[in-house]
């Protein structure tokens, strides 16, 4: 990051006559409609919605417009795929009979593994193609949606949103990235009076609350000048650590100035966030100090002389962690309906903001009650609660949420999600807009595969043909009534309102929640209530522990409980129900985060993932178990979500028996092992074929699809077993593997944060893959000595050069890990390989000494 000194150095890089239509790709074939944030579609894309936008044009002008654009990949390329698709089938098939008809091994109990092995890899990866043979992108309208929602006299209608953001420990989720994350928020391009942001502060910490005072002062100068110069990203963070930025604004004769003060602001900021622990801590003391009253005990205590409610310094009894009141203030008070002008330039203002709308959206901190008799549900109970505060203070019928260490990247992305949601087709039926997560700060490579890139701009863009993605966590924009229980109207009676049953065993006894349910499906409200006028009483008791008791919180009302992949459950409880989705990419992209970045916390990550997989598998939530809304295909897509983690049993023995064969000099799990061999290596080839052409539709690299290849190797070697081992003792009525939340560390900058890479932490979850690494070079090893001793024929070296192809892929999809077990020393990669060829060499002469002495 530049010093603000060198602010004045960024003339040169700022294209000051650049607009904004000049820096985003228009949509083909819109009659130049939406050339403003419309998703990078590519060459391989052609317009899928001709008929509907002739048929639109056709009704005329008594006809809402069509808020976004589909596509499908063309038609030369999508039959290619799917032809390779029917081949590889027909050829696993053949495979398959021809086992059956030859049973033949050198051991048929590894034998009958392998078979089933084989079939289940079959029909997993064909359910897995099914969801794949009709992708979909879907492009916002932005200017559709303009031009029917923003009024000439600068008045929208847009519908009010809700913004969620969860955050509890500030060590281990740093707040200099949850602030950011709230001031992207704040800035986003969308009316002020139209949303609300509730930080859900789940630690009930003085430190979040103060800092989100400080980050509520200073937004009075960043939202603004974000406004003046149309700023991105709106984090500023992430905006002044960028290095050359395209000026987009109407001033630029301003910005540099602008931009000089800004950044010494935010610099102040920064330290004034940095410290608030100590500056609570010493003004608790001196309270504390002249507080010497008989029974007094060590209180936190807030600026305003009063004692803080929340978790204190000292742990005392009612303000422990996990033993406290609720807390709800309103941060920033909701804004008039009128634009704002601000003040112009002066020595107490140092912006001129004469020509700027200086309003901020309505900002809420709460903290719900916790108390050590009640389960709090981790980050789901949170979200839950602000479900159910959010509709006693502003009811909006959309709600988006956000981890704590994502930021709005883009600042029209909530205007783009609204285009899916609006939509005259079947924006009704819509329950969620899910966005991909992207992060900043991955090593160049990413060779933990954090960008997941196969899953996000392959496998989603093939279920948005089909329901719609899975709800992936954050970044989500939901309809609150579908997350209450609604059905969708294509599922309603036609004689059935759009409400749901507003019972207390249902929603709790507050009779102010239950009177807000059915506002809550009422799209078209443009006005949210006014936040002073709700009881306080009543808002309290909603935040309470034993709120959600006898009723449905948890299980079909908001973010499902006891799954660790509370995400998939959700989005899956809404498919079932009958409910579509959309997966919709930007660029820029929408909203960026943070990844692990070191091996250990990437394998726990995936460990939770894969966990909570199997977990949904075997309860309620099991896809085979879905009534008839959900489609079938998309039943099959959950079948695959769930039931991955079990293929790790087979690929393990894989793993295994080229050892088995190498110490028993010829042992083959199939013969004649010849034709065996021919079959396999089609079966591969034609997989890795589909995959080059997968990649081509779907905008990816090589090196894309090759580190979505090493992570599941990874994963099914250590991680997964691991898994299945966690679902087995849940089974037995025992506790279970522990998952643990993913740690956020604060950096400096980017190389700093990348030197995270390169730290190694031991964990019993690395040793199954470290064995399975050990075993491969020690087989080629063995191979190596045996051929060196003599002990193989000519005919039996080439067999075994080809069986010993398979080790030598194995150590190449385990490379990454291997890399991070090293540690620092993985940064000269040439001594992995020198280290492995000594380990091989090595055996190789043990087996030859002992060879030649028997």
């Amino acid at each position: 990051m530049s010093s603000p000194a060198a602010a004045g150095g960024d003339h040169g890089n700022i294209a000051l006559a650049v607009r904004e239509a000049d820096l985003l790709l228009p949509a083909p074939n819109d009659d130049g409609d939406d050339h403003i944030l419309a998703g990078v579609v590519g060459k391989h894309w052609v317009p899928a919605d001709e008929k509907e936008i002739l048929a639109s044009k056709e009704c005329g002008a008594g006809r809402p417009p069509l808020l976004y654009r589909t596509f499908r990949v063309k038609g030369m390329l999508i039959n290619l795929y799917r032809f390779l698709t029917l081949i590889r089938v027909m050829v696993v098939i053949l495979f398959f009979t021809w086992r059956m008809e030859h049973r033949d091994s050198d051991s048929m109990w590894l034998w009958w593994i392998s078979v089933v092995g084989d079939f289940w890899f079959g029909l997993t990866w064909l359910l897995n193609q099914l969801t794949k043979l009709k992708p979909r992108k879907c492009v916002p309208k932005l200017s559709k949606l303009r031009e029917q929602f923003d009024l000439s006299d600068g008045i929208s209608n847009l519908p009010i949103l809700d913004v969620f953001i969860t955050t509890c420990d500030p060590v281990g989720e740093p707040m200099l990235y949850t602030m950011n994350s709230v001031l992207s928020i704040l800035a986003t391009d969308y009316p002020a009076e139209k949303y609300t942001t509730y930080f859900s502060d789940d630690g009930g910490s003085l430190i979040h609350y103060e800092g989100l005072l400080e980050t509520a002062k200073f937004a009075a100068l960043w939202v603004p000048f974000c406004r003046k110069h149309c700023v991105e990203p709106r984090a500023p963070e992430n905006y002044f650590g960028r290095n050359v930025r395209r000026y987009t604004g109407n001033t630029p004769n301003e910005f540099i100035d602008d931009h000089r003060r800004m950044r010494a602001e935010y610099e102040d900021l920064k330290s004034r966030l940095d410290g608030l622990s100590a500056v609570i801590m010493k003004r608790s003391e001196a309270f504390n100090n002249t507080n010497t009253k008989e029974g007094h005990v060590n209180a936190t205590w807030m600026s305003d002389g009063t004692q803080w409610q929340g978790t204190w310094i000292e742990q005392s009894k009612g303000h422990m962690k996990g033993n406290h009141p609720a807390i709800c203030k309103v941060m920033l008070n909701q804004p008039s309906n009128d634009p704002e002008l601000g003040m112009p330039a002066s020595s107490d203002h140092p912006l001129d903001l004469s020509a700027v709308d200086v309003r901020l959206p309505t900002l809420v901190y709460l903290a719900r009650e916790k108390r050590p008799q009640y389960s709090h549900r981790k980050k789901e109970g949170a979200l839950n609660v602000q479900l159910r505060v959010s509709a006693l203070l502003s009811n909006a019928p959309f709600i988006i949420n956000f981890d704590c260490d994502h930021y709005v990247n883009n600042s029209q992305a909530f205007r783009a999600a609204m285009c899916f949601m609006l939509d005259p087709r079947d924006g009704d039926d819509t329950a969620f807009v899910q966005f991909p997560q992207r992060f900043d700060d991955v090593d160049p490579t990413d060779c933990y595969c954090n960008h997941n890139r196969m899953f996000f701009d392959a496998t989603l863009l093939g279920l948005n043909g089909i329901q719609g993605p899975s709800f992936i966590g954050t970044g989500c924009m939901f309809r609150r009534a579908a997350l209450y229980g609604a059905d969708p109207p294509q599922w309603r009676p036609d004689d059935a309102k759009a409400n749901v049953l507003h019972m207390p065993t249902i929603f709790g006894k507050s009779t102010s929640f239950i009177n807000s349910v059915p506002a809550a499906a009422n799209q078209e409200r443009s006005l949210a209530s006014p936040t002073t006028i709700v009881d306080e009483t009543e808002l309290a008791s909603v935040m309470t522990g034993v709120y959600e008791d006898g009723t449905e919180w948890g299980n079909d009302v908001g973010w499902v409980y006891n799954i660790a992949t509370e995400d998939v459950v959700t989005g899956f409880r809404l498919h079932r129900a009958g409910w579509i989705s959309t997966y919709c990419a930007m660029e820029p992209d929408a909203f960026r985060g943070t990844a692990p970045i070191n091996l250990t916390a990437r394998l726990y990550q995936i460990l939770r993932w894969s966990g909570g997989s199997l977990e949904m598998f075997f309860s309620r939530f099991c896809p085979l178990l879905a009534g008839r809304r959900i489609h079938p295909v998309q039943r099959i897509a959950y079948f695959n979500m769930t039931i991955y983690p079990v293929s790790s049993f087979f690929l393990v023995m894989y793993d295994l028996y080229p050892v088995m064969w190498l110490l028993h000099g010829q042992f083959y799990i199939q013969r004649p092992f010849q034709t065996f061999a021919v079959f396999v290596v089609v079966v591969i080839a034609t997989a890795e074929l589909i995959g080059m052409v997968e990649i081509k539709w779907s905008g990816l690299t090589l090196l894309d699809w090759f580190r979505s290849e090493q992570l599941y190797i990874i994963g099914t070697t250590g991680v997964y077993p691991t898994a299945m081992l966690h679902v087995l003792l849940r089974f037995l009525g025992l506790k279970g593997v522990s998952f643990k939340v993913t740690a956020k560390k604060l950096t400096g900058g980017a190389r700093e944060r990348l030197a995270e890479l390169y730290d190694v932490q031991w964990v019993p979850l690395l040793v199954p893959t470290t064995v399975v690494i050990a075993v491969n070079v020690v087989s080629i090893g063995v191979a190596a000595g045996k051929a060196i001793a003599g002990r193989w024929s000519a005919a039996q070296v080439a067999w075994a050069a080809t069986g010993l192809l398979f080790n030598m892929w194995m150590l190449l999809l385990l490379y990454p890990f291997v890399l991070g077990i090293m540690g620092r020393w993985s940064k000269r990669p040439y001594i992995l390989f020198v280290l492995l060829a000594a380990v091989g060499a090595a055996t190789a002469s043990v087996y030859v000494a002992i060879a030649r002495s028997m």
